[in-house]
Formats: structure tokens, C-alpha cells, sequence
């Protein structure tokens, strides 16, 4: 049943794209994100919805869309760039196999990013793609929230719509999505226009909010607890009220005491003694490796090289005989451990250079929300109070993202990937740099002064 609905489901939005090609958008992202071919049986699974609905995205948009107000940006070409030496560094990876494996969708993931902003021309676009991109991830942020307030949480236990532990569903990668949308929940609850701002799209908004904040319990993602206190320490920039939002803050998280398992604490106590951790303590190491790999191949190994590397470091561990307990070094080997960092995962897949991209566009990202932010946060008239607290939630959930890529392997995440598409395409729209500064968006052009003819 639930393989037929969400068939029926993807095949009306298909259909509808027919008369609205930019529903084919919104598909693709919808289906980039669920993997509703993951979570069905027989129909779903059996067909490439994916690829249907990518080739259905630029197809509508190429033959049948508007192309007014679509320009390409330096960014944009930065992401292309980083695609060629994706492209040029499988082709002489370490491991040709596994390179090609992850090349099949870190590829359709740096595309659509770079295609996403020549679609979003208008508000309302920009705004169905956030509503999608949030609905989507939410539906399963929603099922984890509600296992988890009804004590079905635990590390490598709490499970979301599928058994899968890659993607959007692994724990870490999950725990860092739902922080880092939480900003842009909050401004579609203030200024969407598609659910116009009511009891009823507060009510379901601040209900997805705790469903966001309980993700990182029920998985016991350290990464997920690092996520929140940077979000909390970031959203002082714009509080009015600071000695409120801080009491208010310490006040939740001590009612959520008595409500936290017991295994959370104890899991989150490691981020104190990361040497004593076996999983951080591999993490340094690989990190080590991956610092010498990148000194004698320059332009890096390509996808998963990280499966040569071999590393022996010493682990404390306790003993305890009778009433004694002594703490002695184990000497532990490990092979073919991934990255469990973003920065490290370029640097050893794609060399300098890769790296050097990346922390470009993320940078520029950064540089271009706060510019917009600035600008805008002033404007009063109609149709321009809502560019600047967009800004700012793009801004946030792209320092979530940044914070928690540090200690997971996300450089190339889709759902990441089309955010960014969606800050190029704001850039555009309030026109830096094609407009001038200080420009009103919707001023009209003055009209020019006839000239007289020469008789």
C-alpha cells in the first residue's frame, strides 16, 4: 500500500508538471531527499524516479520554462569548477570501482546545484523549493522526533522510514539537517506566503522545531549536540531580548533533564576525553594520514582513497582487577577508515585544490547572506522585509551545516548542495552585483528623454 502511494504520489506530480514545469523541480528535490525508491518494495524500487524526475527538471526548464531573470553566477561557476575535478580525479582514482560508485550521485548532486538558481526567478519559487526541502526532510525528522519522545531512541537504534544508514537517514548527517533547517522553519512561519503565517502554521512549526531539537537525542549523534549550541550561540546575533533568550534557553534544558536517557549522557561525555574514545581517537588518526597522503598527491586520490590508508595508534583502556583499576595502552591497527570530516574528505579526495573550492564557495555563501542581510534588514516598504531575515536563515543553516560537516564526511550531501543553489539564487534576485547598491528590486527604469531628430 504504501509503495502504490508513493507511485501515485510522484505520478501526479509528474503529471502536474505538465502545465507547471517547475513542479518537476520541486519533484526531484522531493525525491533527492525521502529516496522514496528506498523506502518501497516492488514498483518504486523498480523504477529510476530519480533520474526521471533530474531529466524532467532540466528538460521542462530548457524547453518549456521562462528563462527571464536567470543568470549565472561566479559561484555557480565555482561549483562547476569543483565538478570538472570531480570528473578529472575519478577518472585517475585510487579506487576506480568505489570512485565510480560515488560519482554517480555526488555528479547529479553538483548539477542540480549549479541548474537550481537559473529556476528560482521569482519569491514564490525560492519559497516552494525551502517548503519542499523542509517538508521532506521533515517527514522524517517528524517519524524520529516521535520514536524518540516515545523512548524508541539509542545509538544505531533509532531508525527512520528504512533501515538505511546512508544519506539523509545516517544519524549524524540527519542530526545536522534538522538543527541547521530549523532557522529557515522559522522564517516560513513568519513570512511564507504559500501557508501565510497563522495558529495553525505556528502550531505545526514550533511542533517540527522539537521534533528537530529531539533528532540528536534519539540518535545520541555527538555531532547533533555541537550542531544545536552553535545554532544557540549564533541566534544571539539576532535576539533582542539576550538575558530572556539565555534564561529561557538554560530553563528548557533543564526540564529536558529528567526526559534524557541515561546512554545519551554517557555518550555525549566522550566529547570531554576524545583520546579515550576509540571512534574519535580514529578519527585524529585518519586525519593524520590524511594530512601526509595529501603532501605526496597534491591533487588527491579520488572518491574513497581513504580505503589505502592503514594507521596504528595507542588507545587507553581500563583495566580493573579485584579493587584496583589501572588505565594501560593497547596498541590498535586500522585499514580503510573514512574521513568523518568534510575539509578531510576534500583534501583527500579532490587534493588542495578541491579543498581551496570548497572552503571557497562555502565562504562566499557566507560573505553574500550577510551582505544581503545588511542591505535589506532596514527596508519597510512592501514586498522587502522578507530578503533579509531569509538571508540570515540561509546564513545559519549553512554555519550548522559547516559546524557538524567538521567531524562527518558531507562535503558532497544533496540536501547541502540544493541549500546553496538556493543562496545563489537570492544573491540573484536582490541583484548584487547586477544592480546597484541601494537599488529598490521592483524600481521601474526611468524612461529616457526623447532626443530631437536631426532634419
Amino acid at each position: 500500500m504504501i509503495d502504490l502511494a508513493l507511485l501515485a504520489f510522484i505520478a501526479a506530480l509528474l503529471l502536474l508538471g505538465l502545465r507547471r514545469p517547475f513542479l518537476w523541480v520541486l519533484a526531484y528535490v522531493y525525491i533527492d531527499t525521502l529516496s522514496p525508491q528506498t523506502i518501497g518494495y516492488e514498483y518504486v524500487a523498480a523504477l529510476p524516479v530519480s533520474l526521471i524526475a533530474f531529466c524532467a527538471a532540466f528538460g521542462g526548464w530548457l524547453l518549456i520554462d521562462g528563462k527571464h531573470g536567470a543568470r549565472f553566477t561566479f559561484r555557480q561557476g565555482l561549483l562547476l569548477a569543483l565538478l570538472a575535478l570531480c570528473a578529472f580525479t575519478t577518472m585517475h582514482a585510487d579506487f576506480p570501482e568505489a570512485a565510480a560508485a560515488k560519482w554517480d550521485w555526488v555528479w547529479k548532486a553538483l548539477v542540480f546545484a549549479i541548474f537550481v538558481p537559473l529556476a528560482l526567478t521569482t519569491r514564490l519559487r525560492i519559497e516552494a523549493v525551502l517548503l519542499t526541502m523542509v517538508l521532506t526532510a521533515g517527514a522524517i525528522i517528524i517519524d524520529g522526533g516521535i520514536k524518540t519522545a516515545t523512548g524508541g531512541g539509542g545509538y544505531g537504534v533509532l531508525t527512520m522510514f528504512v533501515n538505511d544508514n546512508t544519506g539523509i537517514y545516517e544519524s549524524s548527517t540527519l542530526s545536522t539537517v534538522a538543527i541547521a533547517i530549523i532557522p529557515i522553519i522559522v522564517w516560513l512561519m513568519r513570512h511564507g506566503t504559500v501557508f501565510p503565517p497563522g495558529r495553525a502554521v505556528k502550531l505545526f512549526g514550533y511542533a517540527l522545531i522539537l521534533s528537530c531539537l529531539l533528532i540528536p537525542i534519539g540518535t545520541e549523534a555527538r555531532t547533533g549536540l555541537l550542531c544545536a549550541a552553535a545554532l544557540a550561540v549564533l541566534l544571539l546575533r539576532d535576539v533582542k531580548r539576550r538575558f530572556l533568550y539565555l534564561a529561557g534557553a538554560g530553563a528548557l534544558a533543564l526540564v529536558a533533564l529528567p526526559f534524557v536517557p541515561q546512554s545519551y549522557w554517557e555518550r555525549m561525555g566522550t566529547i570531554e576525553t576524545p583520546a579515550g574514545d576509540e571512534s574519535a581517537s580514529t578519527r585524529m588518526a585518519v586525519w593524520d594520514w590524511t594530512i601526509d597522503y595529501a603532501a605526496e598527491h597534491p591533487l588527491g586520490g579520488g572518491f574513497d582513497a581513504y580505503r589505502g590508508n592503514s594507521f596504528t595508534y595507542h588507545l587507553p583502556q581500563r583495566v580493573v582487577e579485584g579493587s584496583t583499576v589501572s588505565i594501560r595502552m593497547v596498541e590498535v591497527t586500522d585499514r580503510a577508515r573514512a574521513y568523518h570530516s568534510a575539509v578531510f574528505e576534500m583534501l583527500g579526495e579532490q587534493g588542495w585544490p578541491g579543498l581551496v573550492l570548497w572552503l571557497w564557495i562555502h565562504a562566499l555563501g557566507l560573505w553574500q547572506m550577510e551582505r544581503i542581510r545588511r542591505r535589506w534588514r532596514n527596508r519597510t516598504g512592501a514586498g522587502e522585509t522578507w530578503q533579509a531575515p531569509l538571508a540570515g536563515a540561509l546564513q545559519l543553516a549553512q554555519a550548522v551545516y559547516l559546524v557538524g560537516s567538521l567531524f562527518q564526511g558531507i562535503a558532497y550531501q544533496p540536501f547541502i548542495l540544493t541549500l546553496l543553489g538556493v543562496q545563489c539564487a537570492l544573491w540573484t534576485w536582490c541583484g548584487w552585483p547586477i544592480r546597484r547598491a541601494g537599488a529598490r528590486p521592483d524600481a521601474t527604469p526611468r524612461p529616457r528623454r526623447a532626443r530631437p531628430r536631426m532634419p
